[in-house]
């Protein structure tokens, strides 16, 4: 019978005092830039008593020490899989999208999109069939690079394939247009079509790293939801390295309670949580005052 993380008599199967969550806060910041409040002790526990089951370690001070002593070791990624939260859905902020539509529908050539916290696949399938639908072909001229911490995650992105129940809110049209509806053994699930799986390019990648591998110019960044896992100098660092990777028209899109205005003065707000840059913001003003001027 497989131990639990807490036994019948509300007694914990390991040991774990504030001295080791402070050790735990410790080491994700380091690692992932991700700050954990007091209130996600319990989270915590809950998450990492699993790896110490998998690793036959039997307490959280012993594990804790071993991530120290072995940098390099594969137990990290674990380590980060584990208390990186992945809550995401099909067209999620949905006022998002019709924005993306329109700008891309003004740009000429090639398009380019970073998705930068991909999670399990929704938001850049999502970004995909939106411009499929907005330029009228299920093959644009389209490269999208979806990228996440969580390898784990990035594993199930990739295949596209979710139970039926995750895409229930979209339109049947989009459904049938987009996925296939599995069979047999596979009934009740559905995968998106290889023409939408083949624009993205799921890749690991901390936004932390000194270093990105990935290379611009992109037309528009979706990070969202993720700043707010950090604090204020990480989120000021992170926005400071997207500037050089954005084209000047490019758009930034963030989540519903991030606001990036009091981080950096990179960016300009252009409508609910959607960013340009902000010298490209000026140029536009500029522009406008003088043919107003000329009028």
């Amino acid at each position: 019978m497989a131990k639990q993380s807490e036994r019948s008599d509300g007694e914990k199967e390991f040991e774990f005092n504030h001295r080791d969550f402070d050790r735990v806060r410790e080491l994700i910041y380091k690692r992932a830039g991700i700050s954990l409040s007091e209130s996600k002790q319990e989270m915590v526990y809950s998450r990492l008593a699993r790896r110490l089951r998998a690793t036959g370690i039997n307490s959280f001070a012993t594990y804790l020490n071993m991530l120290e002593r072995e940098t390099e070791s594969q137990e990290w990624e674990s380590f980060t899989n584990a208390l990186t939260t992945n809550l995401t859905s099909f067209f999620r902020e949905e006022h998002h999208f019709p924005i993306l539509a329109e700008h891309v529908k003004k740009k000429h050539g090639p398009l380019r999109i970073w998705c930068s916290a991909s999670s399990t696949g929704e938001e850049p399938y999502s970004i995909a069939m939106t411009v499929c639908e907005a330029l009228g072909t299920m093959s644009p001229h389209l490269e999208i690079v979806a990228t996440d911490i969580d390898t784990n995650v990035l594993a199930v992105a990739a295949k596209g394939v979710y139970n039926i129940d995750r895409v229930e809110k979209m339109s049947q049209e989009r459904v049938r247009k987009f996925f296939l509806r599995g069979k047999g053994r596979n009934d009740g699930s559905v995968m998106v079509r290889p023409e939408i799986r083949n624009l993205i390019t799921f890749e690991p990648l901390n936004l932390l790293d000194d270093r990105w591998h990935i290379q611009g110019d992109f037309d528009a960044i979706f990070c969202r939801n993720v700043m707010i896992y950090f604090d204020k100098p990480t989120q000021s660092g992170i926005l400071r390295k997207f500037v050089p990777l954005m084209k000047s028209d490019a758009l930034l899109f963030a989540g519903h309670s991030e606001n990036f205005l009091y981080v950096s003065d990179d960016f300009k707000l252009r409508g609910k949580t959607v960013y340009v840059l902000a010298t490209a913001e000026e140029k536009r003003k500029k522009m406008n005052s003088h043919e107003l001027n000329k009028g």
